[in-house]
């Protein structure tokens, strides 16, 4: 987990390489190729009118959370085992895709939830195997690199 947030970490100082592909008013999304397997990372960025907190609160990764009330591509997220108070198993779930031909995914990962002295927090998470959460029938097991989400202040 702590190799996971120190690897993102590293892709936010690094600003190189990164490609802008999409934008709306609200978000933008860039890529790069990535150093550690055959593929691309992906990043959006977008501003939010809510107080740090409150935006914490819609995406962080905890049982019984918002993020599966806004996000249609996350069904559900359980917690497998509590490692501490910053760090979890956790199982993902995600719904069928393009009229069911894309299986529902099911990822297990190590989660670690950080917060920083000027306020931004972070969740970063990469794939584990765990004892109390084999595959599950009905869903194909996915391999999350590691990935997250930060919550950085702005003025105003």
């Amino acid at each position: 987990a702590e190799e996971a947030a120190e690897q993102l970490r590293l892709y936010r100082r690094d600003p190189d390489g990164w490609r802008g592909c999409r934008s709306t008013g609200e978000v933008a999304v860039s890529w790069r190729p990535s150093a550690e397997f055959a593929g691309n990372l992906y990043k959006g960025e977008g501003i939010l009118p809510a107080s740090p907190q409150n935006v914490w609160e819609c995406i962080k990764p905890v049982a019984g959370g918002l993020r599966t009330k806004w996000d249609q591509n996350v069904k559900d997220f359980e917690v497998i085992e509590a490692i501490s108070d910053t760090v979890s198993i956790c199982r993902t779930t995600t719904p069928s895709a393009c009229m069911r031909i894309i299986s529902p995914r099911e990822f297990v990962d190590v989660v670690v939830m950080k917060q920083y002295e000027d306020g931004t927090m972070l969740s970063a998470a990469t794939n584990v195997e765990h004892p109390l959460c084999p595959p599950q029938p009905n869903f194909v097991r996915g391999f999350n690199y590691p990935c997250g989400c930060f919550c950085i202040p702005v003025p105003g």
